[in-house]
C-alpha cells in the first residue's frame, strides 16, 4: 500500500475561505435582489390577471320582479363583491342587472370607476320600494347616495328603468 502524499492539502487556507464565503454572501445576496424584484414583477404583472378572475366569476342569479317585468339579477352581498362590481365589464344583458345587498341600512353610495356600461341605479329600502334613480356616466368619479338609508341597490342598463315605466316608489320583489 501507498502512503498518502504530503503534497495533498486538506485544509484550505483561511484567507481563501472567508474569500470564498464573502463570494458566497455576494451571489446570495445578488439572487435575493433578482428575486425580490423578479416577485414585485410577478405580482405586477399576474395582480391585475387575478382581478380578472375576481370580476369573471360567476356570482349567483336570481330573478326578481318589478311589476309586470321579470328580470335575471346578479347578486353582490359581501364587500368584496359589492367593490369590483359591474367593473371591466363590456355588456349586460337587455334585462339583466346586478343587486347590491348590505348587511345594514346606510346611505351607500356608488361610482363608476373602470365600469365601462352607462348605467342607471335604483336605490332601495329595507321593504323593497325604489327611494331613488339615478343615471351613471361610464368611467366617472361621481359619486351617487341615495336620499334615505337603503338595503339594496339595482343597476341596470341606462334608461332601463325609465324604457320599462318604473319609477320612484314602486316595488322590488324577491318572489311573484
Amino acid at each position: 500500500m501507498k502512503e498518502a502524499s504530503n503534497n495533498f492539502k486538506f485544509a484550505t487556507p483561511l484567507k481563501t475561505r472567508v474569500q470564498s464565503y464573502q463570494e458566497l454572501l455576494d451571489f446570495s445576496s445578488r439572487w435575493n435582489d433578482i428575486f425580490r424584484g423578479s416577485l414585485k414583477w410577478v405580482f405586477l404583472l399576474f395582480f391585475p390577471l387575478m382581478i380578472g378572475l375576481v370580476h369573471s366569476q360567476e356570482l349567483p342569479k336570481i330573478p326578481l320582479y318589478i311589476k309586470q317585468k321579470t328580470i335575471q339579477v346578479e347578486v353582490a352581498k359581501t364587500p368584496a363583491e359589492r367593490a369590483v362590481g359591474l367593473m371591466n365589464r363590456k355588456h349586460l344583458g337587455k334585462d339583466e342587472g346586478m343587486l347590491f345587498i348590505f348587511e345594514e341600512e346606510g346611505y351607500h353610495s356608488f361610482w363608476m370607476k373602470d365600469t365601462y356600461i352607462p348605467l342607471s341605479i335604483a336605490f332601495i329600502n329595507r321593504e323593497g320600494r325604489i327611494v331613488k334613480i339615478a343615471d351613471m356616466k361610464p368611467l366617472a368619479l361621481t359619486s351617487h347616495s341615495p336620499p334615505q338609508p337603503i338595503l339594496y341597490a339595482l343597476e341596470m342598463n341606462q334608461g332601463w328603468f325609465s324604457k320599462n315605466g318604473i319609477k320612484v316608489g314602486d316595488l322590488i320583489r324577491f318572489s311573484k
